[in-house]
C-alpha cells in the first residue's frame, strides 16, 4: 500500500515537473516570439523610414528639375520675345526709310514736272512774242536773245539746284537708315553676348551677320552719295556770240 502511495506521489511530482517544464517552454517561446516580433517591427519601421526618405528626396529632385525646366523655358520665351522686338524694330526702321525715300522721290518727280512745264510755257511765250514782234525785230531782237539766254541759264540753274537737293535728300535718307542699322547691330551684339544657350546665340549671330552686311552696303551707298554730291557743280555760263555791231549803235544787242 505504501509503495502504491509512493508511486502515486512520484507520478504527481513528475506531472507537476512536466507541467512546469511546459510552462517554462511556453514562456520562453512567447518571449522569443515577442523578441522576433519586436525585431521585425523595428526592421519594418526602418524600411518604411528609408522608403519615405527616398520618396521625399525623389520628390524634391523632381521639384528641382521641374523648376529648372520651367526657368529654362521662361528664359527661352523671353529671349524669343526680345529677338522678335529687335527684328520688328529693324523692319520698322527699314519701312520708314523706304517710305521716306518714296516720298522724296515723289516730291522730286513733281518738282521736275513743274520745272519742265515752266520751261515749256516760257518757250511758248518766247515763240509767240517773236512771231508778234517779227516786224520790229530790229529794235527788240537783241532783247529777245538776251531774255532767251537768261531763261535758259535760270532753267539750267534750277535743274542743277533741284538735282543737288535730290542728292542731299538721298544722302539724308541713307544716313537715317545707317543710324537705324547701327542701333540694330549694337542690339544684336548685346544679344549674342547675353544669349542663354547655343541656339539663341547662333540665331542672334546670324541676324548680326545679316545686319552687318546691310550696314556695310549702306555705308558704301553713303560714300557713293557723298562722292556724287562733292563732284556736282553749277551750270556753266553759255558762250557769248561775237559782237558785230557798229560802235555806238543804240540797237546793238551785244552784252557788254
Amino acid at each position: 500500500m505504501s509503495e502504491q502511495k509512493e508511486s502515486s506521489v512520484l507520478f504527481s511530482l513528475k506531472e507537476l515537473m512536466n507541467l512546469e517544464e511546459d510552462r517554462i517552454k511556453q514562456e520562453e517561446d512567447e518571449q522569443k516570439r515577442r523578441a522576433e516580433s519586436e525585431v521585425q517591427a523595428k526592421l519594418d519601421a526602418e524600411r518604411r523610414a528609408r522608403e519615405e526618405e527616398e520618396q521625399r528626396l525623389q520628390a524634391e529632385e523632381n521639384k528641382r528639375r521641374g523648376e529648372a525646366q520651367r526657368a529654362r523655358e521662361e528664359a527661352a520665351r523671353l529671349e524669343a520675345i526680345r529677338l522678335a522686338e529687335l527684328e520688328k524694330a529693324r523692319l520698322d526702321a527699314e519701312n520708314a526709310a523706304r517710305a521716306e525715300a518714296m516720298r522724296q522721290q515723289q516730291d522730286h518727280e513733281r518738282k521736275i514736272a513743274a520745272l519742265n512745264q515752266d520751261k515749256h510755257k516760257k518757250r511758248l511765250t518766247i515763240i509767240a512774242g517773236s512771231a508778234g514782234l517779227f516786224l520790229v525785230v530790229a529794235l527788240v531782237g537783241g532783247g529777245l536773245i538776251i531774255k532767251h539766254q537768261q531763261d535758259e541759264q535760270a532753267a539750267a540753274k534750277a535743274a542743277a539746284d533741284q538735282q543737288a537737293a535730290a542728292a542731299q535728300a538721298q544722302l539724308d535718307k541713307l544716313m537715317a537708315q545707317l543710324t537705324a542699322q547701327n542701333d540694330a547691330v549694337n542690339a544684336l551684339q548685346n544679344a549674342v553676348q547675353n544669349a542663354k544657350d547655343d541656339a539663341a546665340r547662333a540665331a542672334a549671330q546670324a541676324q548680326l551677320d545679316e545686319a552687318k552686311r546691310q550696314q556695310d552696303a549702306t555705308k558704301a551707298r553713303v560714300n557713293n552719295a557723298r562722292s556724287g554730291a562733292g563732284t556736282g557743280g553749277g551750270p556753266k555760263p553759255a558762250n557769248r556770240p561775237a559782237c558785230n555791231c557798229t560802235p555806238g549803235d543804240p540797237l546793238c544787242s551785244c552784252i557788254p
